[in-house]
């Protein structure tokens, strides 16, 4: 026996409502999704699903703008797909000002501008169009989730109106391209292969020679012997004053180790 009609009603409403209820943004574009919007879309991962508010004040109203990257503000059954919402405080009024379902995204250099249209309609203004939300996310190394502010809402024309808000935020900076210069290769290839060439002399000379102390460093009478050249190479080069010097006493010679000649003191004799 087959369900009851009314059942399989209730089923079938509740199952769209859940399709029609989104966690995640939805560009839009038709059966084609540009490869390019859904690229920038995934560089914002890391901040889904993250909320944000901000506070301003209009005249004698405060109001609270609620922000939540690719992601719901409510996560109840009677939820409509709302991204960012304005509520005034003190009171329950609230106005959505763009939904998750309705997304645009662009991108520059530095910089990503998320669009969440299909808002709540204006009553007064704009004729009567529905609102919408545009994010500029600025480029900022220093941090991942940068400070939520409102800039400005423009509802003076008659058509196209929205509100402007911005963010800083290092996924919006582009990737750092690291390049090695010749000269850099060439020194790691060095440092690489000196390495190599000390620790494997070394596990040779001590596992297979049996090398002991000092001997286990690879052709170490080869690096001794080439120290000492270059010490001497640079002790010629670099020495300024002759290396032997005159001595300041002279030492005692032969000659003057001679026998003096006799003095005779003949002349004072008496003839």
């Amino acid at each position: 026996m087959g369900a009851p009609l009314w059942f399989v009603s209730i089923a079938a409403l509740l199952a769209f409502s859940a399709a029609d209820v989104l966690d995640d943004c939805q560009l839009v574009g038709g059966d084609k999704k540009s490869a390019g919007e859904q690229a920038v879309l995934a560089k914002l991962a890391p901040l889904k699903g993250k909320r944000f508010e901000a506070k301003t004040k209009e005249g004698s109203d405060d109001y609270k703008y609620s922000f939540v990257v690719c992601g719901r503000l409510s996560n109840d059954s009677k939820s409509t797909n709302e991204g960012l919402v304005q509520s005034k405080e003190g009171s329950t009024d609230t106005s959505v000002i763009g939904r998750i379902n309705d997304t645009h995204i662009i991108s520059g250099t530095d910089w990503i501008l998320l669009i969440y249209g299909s808002g709540d309609k204006y009553d007064n203004h704009c004729n009567s169009e529905a609102r919408k939300a545009m994010v500029m996310i600025s480029c900022s190394k220093k941090t991942l989730r940068g400070d939520f502010t409102v800039v400005q809402e423009e509802r003076n024309k008659s058509r196209e109106c929205f509100y402007l808000f911005e963010m800083d935020s290092s996924l919006a900076c582009p990737p750092e391209e690291s390049h090695l210069s010749v000269g850099s290769i060439l020194l790691i290839v060095f440092a690489v292969l000196v390495a190599v060439y000390i620790v494997g002399g070394f596990l040779y000379q001590r596992f297979v020679v049996g090398a002991k102390g000092m001997e286990q460093f690879p052709n170490i009478t080869f690096w001794q012997e080439l120290g000492n050249l270059m010490a001497d190479g640079c002790d010629f080069v670099c020495r300024s004053r002759p290396r032997t010097s005159d001595t300041a006493y002279r030492g005692v010679g032969d000659d003057q180790l001679a026998e003096e000649p006799e003095e005779r003191d003949d002349h004072l004799l008496p003839m």
